[in-house]
């Protein structure tokens, strides 16, 4: 088999590591995997994320939280996407599932920790090698981010999510960060130190966010945002 069948076919069968791919030729598999998330996604209709650690024990309060938040959601018709891993990952699956929900999970592929949870809806499963492509589902199939406390993931896909409404990039739309004891400190210093010392953000940049400690909370403050607009996919 030559170079170019090799190539050829291992694009056909999705067999990416039986191949050397090249940056040319990494152009298709990033093209694959945008186009894979866009007719997966498109169909699923109006959703929110919700994000968090994938080290977070079934036994943590913040899994319970996670839990409520997917059912009060998926009980106003919203889908619920996690990063399809364990953690709150997991319990956000949980929580759509089991309310008889849509689950949705976009799994990205690691060396370690990651692997999709049993509670992702079988035909919405989707796997990326790619964070930037998998960032860009959560940010255009979602109707608003449910945050809840992680590591550098969590914290990457939050303050892209802000970076992306601040600068008009993408339309605005609802982020909540749920536990002030965990995000507090962190807000404090974003308001006193990158807004009042060091001027870096305006003061309306305060309210790309909310912080809240229960469900409930969380929510509502999507509900509140939509209660005006016709669900829709936010595309």
């Amino acid at each position: 088999m030559t170079s170019d069948e090799k190539i050829r076919n291992a694009f056909e069968n999705k067999n990416w590591q039986e191949i050397k791919v090249t940056d040319s030729w990494q152009i298709f598999k990033i093209m694959a995997e945008f186009v894979d998330g866009f007719e997966k996604l498109a169909r699923i209709g109006p959703c929110v994320s919700i994000f968090g650690s994938a080290r977070t024990h079934n036994e943590n309060r913040y899994y319970k939280l996670a839990e409520d938040c997917a059912r009060l959601l998926t009980k106003r018709g919203y889908g619920v996407i996690s990063g399809g891993g364990p953690g709150i990952m997991e319990a956000a699956n949980k929580g759509a599932y089991e309310a008889g929900g849509k689950s949705v999970g976009l799994n990205i592929d690691l060396p370690f920790e990651q692997f999709h949870n049993k509670y992702i809806d079988r035909d919405k499963i989707l796997e990326f090698d790619y964070f930037f492509i998998r960032k860009v589902m959560f940010m255009k199939y979602s109707q608003g981010f449910i945050v809840l406390p992680g590591g550098f993931g969590t914290m990457d896909e939050m303050f892209e999510a802000l970076t992306l409404i601040q600068t008009g990039k993408v339309a605005r739309f609802p982020i909540v960060l749920v536990g002030t004891d965990y995000w507090g400190g962190l807000m404090e210093w974003v308001k006193n130190t990158m807004l009042k010392s060091e001027k870096n953000i305006s003061e309306e940049d305060l309210n790309l966010y909310r912080l809240v400690d229960t469900a409930e909370e969380a929510a509502e403050h999507i509900f509140r945002f939509y209660d005006k607009y016709v669900l829709k996919p936010n595309f």
